[in-house]
């Protein structure tokens, strides 16, 4: 696909660069996958490549985690930890929903980016590590920004390479290769039936890469014999919407496919967000701005 050549291009020209990267783009559309590529392709391949989600912690931990702490620098401290930036030097830190990063962390992490420095939590010392920070949204934000969530001086000293991963539904030629990708990593003995490729290119995928992963995998798992079918992987009667009449919007395939799929797994939201491929909290968003509830 032109947009996937486009992209593997930006990856080999600004790979070998210090530089901070932003990688935006829809849930699972596979920004961490992007990242794991900058970081292999790079000098920086054989050093780590440390992972963080942002929204994970509160922001006293998160700052401890992102920059270490020093012995009794607060109750529970018993011995001295570096912080990831830390253990990153020479590689790379990954840091997904940077959009969730508390805002009084956010003049720390600038800091760091524009001079490699930092402090211990607890210490007084500065200290300096080679360390590239890669960060990815979900979010919109220069709208986060203009809201005051987001410090205007770190999005733009992140935005100096922006990496954009198109979602799946702009890529839909990519659709059958990536699905024999899933499923033949781990079922090399199935293969899908015509009508279930069909299938899988006309859905619109909320969840993007992340949610064709889980269906391929949900296919092959209660697939019998060696063919998947589309009601393998879709449930039964959520191909049978009809093109009838005037086109479904995005937003009303979106809604409707959400309503399958909580319907499908007896509205356990836990298991409906993994089968979607978005996170919990997103898919709450979801069920608020559809207006969904349980049957």
């Amino acid at each position: 696909a032109p947009a996937m050549v486009r992209l593997r291009e930006l990856i080999s020209k600004v790979a070998d660069s210090s530089s901070p990267v932003l990688v935006e783009g829809e849930s699972g559309t596979g920004k961490e996958m992007v990242s794991r590529a900058l970081h292999f392709e790079s000098h920086r391949a054989k050093a780590p490549f440390i992972v963080v989600n942002c929204g994970a912690l509160p922001e006293q931990l998160m700052e401890s985690e992102l920059f270490g702490y020093e012995k009794g620098a607060f109750t529970g401290a018993a011995t001295t930890k570096p912080g990831l930036v830390e253990m990153a030097d020479g590689g790379s830190l990954f840091l997904d929903e940077i959009g969730e990063l508390p805002v009084g962390l956010q003049a720390k992490l600038l800091r760091f980016l524009e001079s490699g420095e930092f402090r211990r939590v607890g210490d007084t010392r500065l200290r300096w590590v080679q360390t590239r920070i890669i960060a990815a949204t979900n979010r919109n934000l220069r709208q986060e920004v203009e809201q005051g969530n987001f410090r205007e001086d770190l999005f733009y000293r992140l935005e100096v390479v922006k990496i954009q991963v198109p979602p799946l539904r702009e890529r839909r030629e990519d659709i059958p290769l990536l699905a024999h990708f899933f499923l033949k990593r781990k079922h090399p003995d199935k293969e899908f039936t015509p009508e279930a490729l069909e299938a899988l290119e006309k859905h619109n995928f909320p969840g993007n890469v992340r949610e064709l992963a889980n269906l391929v995998e949900r296919g092959a798992l209660l697939s019998d014999g060696g063919l998947i079918q589309g009601e393998d992987m879709f449930g039964y009667g959520t191909l049978a919407h009809k093109d009838e009449g005037k086109p479904e919007t995005l937003a009303e395939m979106e809604k409707r496919h959400i309503e399958q799929v909580l319907n499908y797994t007896g509205w356990d939201k836990k298991q409906a967000a993994e089968l979607l491929g978005i996170s919990l909290r997103n898919l709450y968003r979801k069920i608020e701005t559809y207006n969904l509830t349980a049957p």
